[in-house]
C-alpha cells in the first residue's frame, strides 16, 4: 500500500480513533486535529506512542486549517453530529490549498442519497447531504462511505481498516463505498436470537407497531425523535439492505477479499467476554455545567456516536423493548446495555 499523509478530524471520537489506528497500521504518516482544550488526554497520549503527529487547534482557524492541509494528500472527517456543518470550513480550506487527492467528509451510517425516511431522520441526514453537494460543487476530489447501522453489522476496527483503504484507492474516487458484508446483515429479532443463544437467557420482548413508532417521532420533541425514526427507516422498512447493489455500486468486502471482516458470531463473542463500555450518540449539544459542553443523545449505547450507533431506548416513552446499536445489542433485562453510572456519555470529539 502507498504511503499517504493523512490527516483526521474527530480523532479521538468513536469512530475516530479507529480510523486513526488503522492509519498507523498501514503505515501512513497520520495526523489528527484536535481541540486545545480536549480531555481525550488518555487517547492523545496513546496516539503520540503510537507516532501520530498532534495538530491543536479549532475549525474556526482558517489560516491554522490551511497550513496543516499543506502538508497531508487526504482528509478523514470523523466529527460528531453535532458538528456535521462545521465541515463547511473543512471545505473552504481544502479549496484555499487545492492540493487534497481525497476528502472522506462525515458519514459513515446509511447511504443518505439513497433512502426516503421520516422527517426527524431526513432532517438528520439533510445536513449530510448539504456537506456532498458541497463537496462535488467545489471540486474536491471524495469518497463517501456508508458504513451502515443495525440491521447490517460492521465491527468498529473493520470500519477503521476500509475507510483508510477506501482512502488512497484510486477505484473508490468520486463513488460511494458501501460496508454491506452479505454476511453480516441480519434481522432484530434474529440478532436477539443468537444473542440468547450465546447468553442461555430469555429476554422479554414488546412490539410496537410502525403506526406507533411513526407517531412517536411525531410526538417527541427534537433530538430525541431523531433515533425513533431510525428505528423505523432501520428495523421496518430495512433501508440499510433493502436494495441490490449494482454494477456502479462498490461494496467495501468484496473490493478488498484480502481483509477478513468480523462475523456477527464473533461481535456476540466480544460483547459475551469483553463488552465495550456504554457511551451515547451524540444529536445535539447540551451544556450541563458552566464551561462544559456534552453532546445530547436520547439513546445509549454500547458503542455510540452518529446514527448508526444509536440505541433504541424507546420504551422510556412507549415500553417498547430496546433496538441496539449497529450491533443492535440486547443487554440484561432486555434492554440495551447503559452506561454504569445511568449518565449519558459522548466518546466523540
Amino acid at each position: 500500500m502507498e504511503s499517504c499523509k493523512i490527516l483526521v478530524f474527530g480523532g479521538t471520537g468513536y469512530i475516530g480513533r479507529h480510523i486513526v489506528k488503522a492509519s498507523v497500521l498501514y503505515g501512513h504518516p497520520t495526523y489528527v486535529y484536535t481541540r486545545p482544550n480536549s480531555s481525550k488526554t488518555d487517547i492523545l497520549q496513546d496516539f503520540q506512542a503510537m507516532g501520530v503527529i498532534l495538530i491543536k487547534g479549532e475549525l474556526n482557524e482558517h489560516e491554522k486549517l490551511v497550513s496543516v492541509l499543506q502538508e497531508v494528500d487526504a482528509v478523514i472527517a470523523g466529527l460528531a453530529y453535532p458538528q456535521v456543518l462545521e465541515q463547511f470550513k473543512i471545505i473552504e480550506a481544502i479549496k484555499a490549498t487545492g492540493n487534497i487527492k481525497r476528502f472522506l467528509p462525515l458519514d459513515f451510517g446509511c447511504d443518505e442519497d439513497r433512502v426516503s425516511v421520516l422527517q426527524p431522520f431526513q432532517k438528520f441526514l439533510n445536513k449530510k447531504k448539504e456537506i456532498r453537494r458541497a463537496v462535488e460543487a467545489a471540486g474536491i476530489p471524495y469518497t463517501f462511505v456508508s458504513a451502515n447501522l443495525c440491521a447490517v453489522l460492521n465491527y468498529e476496527e473493520d470500519i477503521g481498516r476500509y475507510t483508510i483503504k477506501v482512502a488512497i484507492d484510486p477505484r473508490t474516487c468520486n463513488r460511494v463505498v458501501i460496508y454491506r458484508p452479505k454476511a453480516n446483515i441480519i434481522s432484530q429479532f434474529q440478532l436477539i436470537s443468537l444473542w440468547e443463544k450465546k447468553t442461555g437467557r430469555t429476554f422479554k420482548r414488546v412490539h410496537l407497531s410502525e403506526q406507533q413508532i411513526i407517531a412517536l417521532s411525531e410526538s417527541l420533541p427534537d433530538p430525541e425523535n431523531i433515533p425513533v425514526a431510525i428505528l423505523q427507516s432501520v428495523f421496518v422498512k430495512g433501508d440499510t439492505a433493502n436494495f441490490d447493489l449494482g454494477e456502479n455500486d462498490i461494496e467495501a468486502s468484496t473490493l478488498y477479499p484480502d481483509l477478513q471482516y468480523t462475523t456477527i458470531d464473533q461481535l456476540l463473542e466480544i460483547f459475551l467476554h469483553n463488552p465495550p463500555k456504554p457511551i451515547s450518540a451524540a444529536f445535539a449539544r447540551h451544556s450541563f455545567e458552566p464551561g462544559t459542553e456534552r453532546p445530547f443523545g436520547l439513546f445509549h449505547c454500547a458503542a455510540g456516536g452518529d446514527e448508526r450507533e444509536a440505541v433504541g431506548k424507546v420504551e422510556d416513552h412507549a415500553r417498547a423493548v430496546h433496538s441496539g446499536s449497529r450491533r443492535c445489542m440486547v443487554g440484561p433485562g432486555g434492554g440495551a446495555g447503559e452506561s454504569p453510572n445511568g449518565k449519558e456519555e459522548s466518546e466523540r470529539e
